[in-house]
């Protein structure tokens, strides 16, 4: 099959006969001996990932290797014996002011060595000739420190916590009688333990888990573990956190993260780390549930409850739950973190498959749950009161008032963009994507329309298409226009907006959110990426948009997901003793989600919503399969998929299997 090209793949399996002639067998022309092999446990895992998911092994197991172990071109660099020069403190303090002014190369290679913290030798050659003759001189003046690489080191960026000859007096919370319980419940756990803990925003669940991975390293320093995130903004918190409290008992490259964000380099040094067994800790998002793990002993995944978990690109997989089925393959505790547990999580603690673990209460003293109120838009239209582009007169006053006080606000809508979409008023046209069924939205500062599915874009036209009318407008409201009319609503107001569009670049979402922890912001609006996992300080009020749209929605999930949403975002207020306020804009203040909502009552609204799926025969009480088609017409989708639901019918046990009609996802 592979004709004169050549492929990498995996050898899986040794037969001493083969079905191929062997006329056709070709020889191996390469093999990544330097490279530890892969263990029986990460094939069968990936085996069990394509039997299930229904892709083939090479579409589940190549993906999770690094590119750089898919390209034999590169694996004479990647195991190559390496040196790394670290800068000590006395050079940052030296360098790059002790050089002659005149010798601008070196002073070049000084400030890379500054601003990165530590160099191997290719980065460094590739700066400067004499690099390595350079820093064995610096190495005598004290100013820089040598070190060999073994096989599976990681580097570890500058921006985060290093240890120091100091190190081993880290300040380490009390923990509450309800973390204390979780933690030895977790410590106590023998081979495989699905852990559920269900604790309020703000309870300490990271703390729950620190102490449990302390626990476990120290009963077995060998041990490794792998922590899931659902977003990559969310890791370089999460690592600082760990390198912090872990600083005086693991090496810095025990500690490593695995997400899509990191260059290619890093992310190839990072999985060897992992592989090698020298990583203690891996942090990762969900394509880290397939990284190899040699001794892996615990799992966890924060915020279990999160749809981020599932893959819905190539390979579609749900990270939590193979998460879960690798913890039952090893034979150890899993831990499922949430404020908001999915249903089908907490059905499993229901039925006793899942141990639950509860946090009712903050972990900071002088900490409360913020008060929820709901705005009714309709009784403030039938008085006639003022309102700023979607911004209730209400919430405009409240921020003003957080402003005088010198607290934050926090504005979410769940919607990027300008606004959702432009239409013409005059025959009704609606700016379409021409690739597929879903509307494009309007993004006014590249002014552009851009479709948020497939990726298309177009510049935004003079006029409509259809009718030609010059008077097209926006529809709808996205985060760009309401950071827009915040400017004006809130005059003097410092307003930062936080969403896909404004971090595009690497590293830009950390900066953005250090403004916000450093006090250099008033008021932030944006979407998801604000609402979960962060600890905000200064922010005492919330006030949430458009959280209707979500109320009937084809999808069973949207109340459980809007629910979870809200609930998160809410737990953003009040985190340091201020008194937290959270208004939620809405058109439907009777609304039994929106009730249990005030109440911050999780286990009302999940047992009500458990009601609702048994009566209607929906997850977790019955299997739900999905079969997605796309096209280039939504009419071709339908057609494929109306094929498949007649062949359905073929089928063994076809009578006990519910077809139902095709729906548009976008």
């Amino acid at each position: 099959p592979f004709g004169r090209r050549e492929a990498v793949g995996l050898i899986c399996e040794v037969n001493a006969h083969s079905d191929v002639p062997a006329n056709k067998l070709r020889d191996v022309s390469a093999v990544c001996a330097a490279c530890p092999p892969l263990s029986a446990q990460w094939l069968a895992l990936a085996g069990f990932a394509a039997d299930y998911y229904q892709r083939g092994l090479g579409e589940v197991a190549l993906p999770a290797l690094p590119q750089a172990l898919r390209d034999p071109s590169r694996w004479t660099r990647l195991f190559a014996p390496k040196e790394r020069y670290r800068l000590l403190p006395e050079g940052r303090a030296a360098l790059p002011d002790a050089l002659p002014a005149r010798a601008q190369a070196l002073r070049r290679l000084a400030k890379a060595l500054v601003a990165a913290g530590e160099l191997d030798a290719a980065e460094a050659r590739s700066l400067h000739p004499k690099a390595i003759a350079t820093f064995q001189a610096w190495c005598e003046s004290g100013w820089v420190e040598h070190e060999h690489m073994a096989l599976g080191a990681a580097n570890v960026p500058d921006s985060v916590p290093r240890r120091t000859s100091d190190d081993g007096g880290v300040e380490v919370p009390r923990l509450s009688d309800e973390q204390a319980e979780a933690v030895d419940a977790i410590g106590a756990a023998s081979g495989f333990t699905p852990f559920l803990l269900h604790g309020v925003t703000g309870s300490g669940k990271t703390e729950v888990y620190l102490r449990a991975l302390a626990a476990l390293l120290e009963r077995d320093p060998a041990a490794q573990a792998l922590v899931l995130v659902p977003e990559i903004n969310l890791t370089p918190q999460f690592e600082a956190a760990f390198r912090t409290r872990f600083a005086a008992t693991l090496a810095d490259d025990a500690i490593v993260t695995l997400h899509s964000g990191l260059a290619e380099g890093e992310r190839a040094r990072n999985w060897l780390a992992a592989h090698t067994g020298r990583a203690r800790i891996v942090l990762g998002t969900q394509l880290a549930v397939l990284a190899s793990l040699p001794r892996l002993a615990m799992l966890v995944i924060d915020e279990e409850h999160d749809p981020a978990y599932k893959q819905q690109e190539g390979l579609r997989y749900s990270a939590r739950d193979l998460a879960v089925w690798r913890a039952k393959q090893l034979g150890v505790p899993v831990v499922l973190g949430s404020a908001t547990p999915s249903l089908e999580s907490w059905w499993q603690a229901e039925q006793g498959r899942y141990k639950r673990l509860t946090l009712s209460r903050r972990a900071v003293a002088d900490a409360v749950l913020p008060t929820v109120k709901l705005i009714d838009l309709e009784e403030e239209r039938r008085r006639g009161r003022a309102s700023f582009e979607g911004l209730s007169g209400p919430l405009v006053a409240a921020m003003k008032a957080r402003l005088e006080r010198g607290e934050q606000s926090l504005v979410f809508l769940n919607r990027r963009g300008y606004a959702p979409t432009l239409a013409c008023d005059a025959c009704g046209w609606v700016a379409g994507c021409p690739r597929c069924s879903a509307y494009v939205v309007l993004h006014k500062p590249e002014r552009a329309l851009r479709c948020h599915h497939c990726g298309w874009e177009s510049r935004i036209p003079r006029s409509c298409p259809e009718c030609g009318n010059v008077d097209i407008a926006p529809m709808g409201r996205g985060t760009q226009r309401i950071e827009e009319a915040l400017a004006s609503a809130v005059p003097g107001a410092r307003v930062l907006r936080i969403d896909a569009d404004s971090t595009r670049r690497k590293g830009s979402a950390q900066a953005l959110f250090s403004d916000v922890h450093a006090g250099d912001v008033d008021i932030l609006v944006g979407t998801q990426m604000i609402a979960k996992g962060h600890d905000f300080q200064r922010v005492s009020l919330v006030g949430v948009l458009n959280a209707d749209n979500a109320l009937f929605s084809h999808d069973f999930r949207a109340s459980e997901r809007l629910f979870a949403q809200l609930m998160q975002v809410s737990g953003r207020a009040g985190r340091a003793g201020l008194p937290g306020e959270v208004l939620v804009q809405t058109r439907y203040p009777r609304h039994a989600l929106y009730h249990a909502l005030a109440r911050q009552d999780y286990v009302g609204f999940a047992n009500a919503q458990l009601g609702e799926r048994r009566d209607a025969h929906l997850p977790p009480f019955v299997y739900q399969a999905l079969l997605r088609a796309e096209g280039r017409t939504l009419e071709a989708a339908l057609a494929f998929l109306a094929q498949a639901a007649d062949a359905l019918a073929a089928i063994p046990a076809a009578e006990r299997v519910t077809a139902y009609d095709a729906v548009p996802l976008t």
